[in-house]
């Protein structure tokens, strides 16, 4: 998500700077890369001068992950963005941009879940007490080019192209609003005008499709080549057709139109997954 950020953001004419802990494979001419630690407070304070608007996407975002390292997660996504809200303080930012998640509104999603409703809170009492405008970016199911396994959508379609196969865990009965990450991108830059400082943003996709209708949509797609296993989920990390049952501080919700159609997408997905697996 942040590397298409980051584009979206030179091509409105911005001026980049990316900050990692490792180089960024799709870092673009024009765009500077520094890498360190997000838990190096002297660096991130050197990092973020001279800039006038911090988005924030670093930390640990793989739910079972979040769950294996719950005082990993803690420091990376907690403490972390609490670093990188006092060297906004002290640097002068005029927006702190949080890339956080649907699952705030969640009893789902374990630590991870924790970890974001946590920094919200943060920038929100940062606000309170500093004046620090802030917009936080709650994303929900993504998918599309530069993904990996942890995505859903990109390892069922690897599933499928290198074994002909699916097994998915659960219901199939399972409801998301995929949203296409370049659609996702142009709505992060979009928010940068002022009428959504101090905002919460939900971005999610127009339509809702269960997870049985992906499968369908995936093997049709691959000329009904593809067997798919449906088979019960022990795993109670995610939520079933709605993450809305916490209630913190209530988002606007903003889709992109137009947008990238769910089977064109899948299709940008499948070619990539192709040319990873050659």
């Amino acid at each position: 998500m942040g590397s298409h950020v980051a584009d979206a953001l030179t091509e409105a004419g911005h001026d980049v700077t990316i900050f990692d802990k490792v180089p960024s494979p799709y870092c673009k001419t024009g765009q500077r890369m520094i890498t360190g630690d997000l838990l190096d407070r002297p660096l991130l304070e050197k990092v973020v001068r001279d800039t006038e608007v911090i988005y924030h996407f670093a930390g640990i975002s793989d739910i079972d992950e979040c769950k294996q390292n719950p005082v990993e997660t803690a420091e990376t996504n907690i403490l972390g963005t609490v670093y990188m809200l006092d060297a906004a303080i002290k640097e002068n930012i005029k927006r702190f941009i949080f890339a956080s998640s649907i699952y705030v509104y969640s009893d789902a999603g374990y630590f991870y879940r924790c970890s974001k409703q946590a920094c919200e809170a943060y920038i929100e009492t940062y606000h309170e007490l500093y004046g620090l405008e802030y917009t936080c970016l709650r994303y929900g199911s993504l998918y599309g080019l530069r993904a990996d396994e942890r995505n859903s959508i990109f390892k069922l379609i690897q599933s499928a192209i290198r074994d002909k196969k699916i097994l998915y865990h659960g219901t199939g009965q399972e409801i998301r609003e995929f949203i296409h990450v370049m659609d996702a991108a142009k709505i992060s830059v979009r928010i940068l005008e002022p009428e959504f400082a101090n905002e919460n943003i939900v971005l999610t996709g127009p339509e809702r499709m269960t997870y049985a209708e992906l499968l369908g949509m995936i093997k049709e797609m691959l000329h009904n080549q593809v067997e798919i296993c449906i088979e019960p989920s022990t795993r109670d990390a995610h939520y079933i057709s709605t993450p809305y049952n916490f209630s913190p501080k209530l988002g606007r919700k903003m889709i992109q139109n137009p947008h990238v159609d769910l089977g064109q997408g899948l299709l940008q997905c499948m070619a990539e997954a192709i040319e990873r697996l050659k």
